[in-house]
């Protein structure tokens, strides 16, 4: 199945979504998507040797007669070329890695966005930031104390699986899904009184180059 891009159209959408969520809750919702969470150059590096090395072999065990220049040329050339290959290709990117730094990397920047976009800095202790890191399939909620004090425990933890779920996809109709189902359980807990301004953006923040 094609997924749903992160477009003009879906961020329309998801704001939208944001903005009827925060009419039923005192709660405020962030949604950030970011392209990927780290840098993976490591990984680049590492396509771009193997590349050469095997170009190197094929020069020196090929069949064929190849003057000692080629070695020179041909070497770095093929590492430019797999590391240029591999910065383009998420696919590559995920297999030259591990999941462990992956998830580190996610984990790591949306701990990180939840004090940069302002959401710790909410009168009422209400902010919540969702965090998609697309490379890394891999999706974040985190809450203030006063989301998680009102809110269950048990059914916060089983809504945060299934949003890590559905960050899998990295797609954008699943994620608004997602952020509907989240906007149910905090109308349940915490209902909107009228007395918490609306302090953070509505819409999401999209970082994908």
């Amino acid at each position: 199945m094609k997924r749903a891009k992160f477009d003009d159209a879906a961020r329309a959408a998801l704001t939208d979504c944001v903005r009827k969520i925060e009419t039923t809750t005192d709660a405020e919702l962030v949604l950030v998507v970011r392209a990927r969470s780290g840098s993976y150059r490591q990984a680049d590096y590492l396509f771009g040797a193997l590349v050469a090395f095997a170009g190197l072999l094929f020069l020196l065990f090929s069949p064929f007669d190849f003057h000692q220049y080629w070695v020179a040329v041909d070497v770095p050339l093929l590492f430019v070329i797999g590391s240029v290959v591999t910065s383009r290709s998420n696919s590559l990117r995920r297999l030259l890695t591990t999941d462990k730094f992956r998830s580190a990397a996610v984990r790591t920047g949306a701990a990180a966005m939840f004090y940069e976009a302002g959401i710790a800095n909410t009168n009422a202790e209400m902010g919540v930031l969702i965090y998609l890191s697309v490379l890394e399939r891999r999706l974040e909620l985190i809450a203030d104390r006063g989301v998680l004090k009102g809110v269950n425990a048990l059914e916060w933890n089983q809504l945060q699986f299934e949003l890590r779920e559905a960050g899998r996809k990295a797609d954008a109709l699943t994620l608004q899904t997602g952020l509907e189902n989240l906007g149910a359980l905090l109308a349940k807990h915490l209902p909107a009184t009228g007395e918490n301004p609306n302090e953070l953006p509505d819409a999401p923040r999209f970082e994908l180059k």
